[in-house]
């Protein structure tokens, strides 16, 4: 069976609650759907032509889901992460070839001056009403009726980091994300009565397709706070009544802590489980999570490329293991060698997926293609196992991307902006550990003229969003490299104590 995005929402019935901001807006599924074909209809008339790509900058709200739908409905939607400068805002704008910027009426000036005068710039919110207005120096036209949509036309486009300073643009089709959807649903038995909070970013995967999309296909409630806060998170769960959440593990590490200080407070009442994904979760946040709120830690694996998910541990009473990321859900997995021949159990190789949540290929990108596809394999470039039982075990990424706190940060765009500083000749980014991220970024560098740690770091935070950073530059009298003259960026890490 196929469906579009649309066709998801109809899973819930009409006056079942959609969409909740905690003492805010509250959305009925007939109110959401209304809601949604009605921004479409405005797009159309705001210039917005089908098949157009919507680039959106907002925070966690009802208003970046709702325009998110309705972005799918007329073209494509590109969420964009609100912390970018207005330099990381204009690649992003010319790479995926946004015709028209969604942003809020205030909040978003780097992204409206990246936009320059190429773009149409659409300012949306709801009123005290509960209708969502929709505002640009554009003159609207009459309304035209929607667009048919297919479920292979590109609903969601994406950038994921590779190892060079270019991200790649990852084009996600109606039917990857339904498909991911529904894996999701199965995975956790999802239903009318389950709520999630979802706290991960809706401009990435994991919070819009694993919190968000997949609760709207079950029929459920999404409750969508505009930020993460630890200390207010138990006390969301008490009032709305959260049944699982999905989180980083530097986020649960917050939550664990937060508890610890609160030593009298009771365990969620109606919380059934907790997913984790996006960055290793330790064996011991693990036990600490479920010694102290008495429900199920489901540890899973996802990506971008993958429409998210393609692992995860399995409800009670099935067996879930720590340090596993569990079995494959609604893909054909399997663990390569080096020339695409599958391994046997419990050897360790790079993990592959195939289904219909997975990508078709990155976008005008013949080269990346042709190294992450063999055959109908995507190689993740993850290195890992799959034991007697299916359970997959990750050892360790083939790429050399820094993983903090589930941002994934390709070491070579920091690389380019210390580059730029007139006193940098040579520059290497690459991850250290973190107790609370997983990673940190850093970086080493060989100068042409003086400068300072502090300066370089200053220069990187005016032109970097703040968690690509690096947090310690060391200045070298040259770059470690090996033998045959490579640049490796383990070895620069390990040369200098911080791997």
């Amino acid at each position: 069976m196929t469906a579009t995005l649309l066709d998801i929402l109809e899973a819930g019935a009409p006056a079942h609650p959609a969409l909740v901001v905690p003492g805010g807006l509250r959305l009925s599924y007939a109110e959401l759907r209304r809601e949604v074909e009605e921004a479409a209809t405005r797009l159309l008339g705001l210039g917005v032509r089908p098949g157009d790509r919507v680039a959106l900058v907002f925070p966690n709200s009802v208003e970046a889901l709702v325009l998110f739908l309705a972005a799918t409905a007329v073209g494509s939607a590109a969420p964009l992460n609100p912390a970018y400068k207005e330099e990381e805002f204009r690649f992003y704008l010319d790479d995926i070839g946004a015709t028209a910027l969604l942003v809020p009426p205030s909040g978003a000036g780097a992204a409206v001056a990246a936009a320059a005068d190429r773009r149409i710039v659409i300012e949306a919110s709801f009123d005290l009403e509960g209708h969502l207005d929709l505002e640009s120096a554009v003159a609207e036209r009459d309304g035209q009726g929607l667009p048919a949509r297919d479920v292979d036309d590109v609903a969601l486009v994406l950038h994921t980091s590779g190892t060079t300073s270019r991200p790649k643009l990852v084009p996600l089709r109606h039917r990857n994300l339904v498909a991911s959807t529904r894996n999701i649903v199965s995975t956790y038995d999802l239903g009318p009565v389950d709520v999630t909070l979802c706290v991960m970013p809706l401009f990435h995967v994991h919070g819009l397709v694993a919190s968000a999309l997949s609760t709207l296909a079950s029929g459920g409630t999404v409750v969508i706070p505009p930020r993460f806060s630890a200390f207010e998170f138990w006390g969301l769960v008490e009032e709305h009544p959260i049944t699982w959440y999905s989180a980083v593990p530097t986020m649960h590490q917050l939550l664990v802590g937060r508890s610890r200080r609160r030593p009298g407070q009771a365990n969620p009442r109606t919380l059934r489980f907790i997913r984790s994904c996006s960055s290793t979760l330790s064996p011991d946040l693990m036990n600490q999570l479920e010694g102290r709120f008495n429900v199920p830690l489901l540890d899973a694996y996802g990506m971008t490329e993958a429409a998210h998910q393609m692992a995860s541990n399995p409800l009670p009473p099935a067996e879930r293991l720590s340090r596993s990321v569990g079995k494959p859900t609604g893909v054909g997995m399997a663990i390569l060698d080096e020339a695409g021949n599958e391994l046997s159990a419990g050897v360790v190789g790079e993990v592959a997926v195939r289904g219909p949540n997975v990508m078709d290929g990155y976008e005008s990108n013949p080269s990346a293609n042709a190294e992450a596809f063999t055959g109908r394999w995507f190689r993740t470039g993850d290195q890992g196992l799959l034991d007697a039982k299916g359970y997959l075990t990750l050892v360790g990424r083939i790429k050399e991307l820094i993983n903090r706190g589930g941002e994934k940060i390709a070491p070579g765009e920091v690389d380019e902006v210390l580059l730029q500083h007139p006193a940098v000749a040579e520059a290497v980014a690459f991850g250290v550990p973190h107790p609370g991220w997983g990673e940190e970024v850093a970086a080493a560098v060989v100068l042409a003229s003086q400068v300072g740690e502090k300066e370089m770091i200053a220069f990187c935070r005016e032109r970097l969003a703040d968690f690509k950073v690096p947090r310690r530059i060391h200045i070298l009298e040259e770059i470690p490299r090996t033998a045959t003259g490579k640049v490796q960026r383990r070895n620069v890490a390990a040369s200098l104590g911080d791997s």
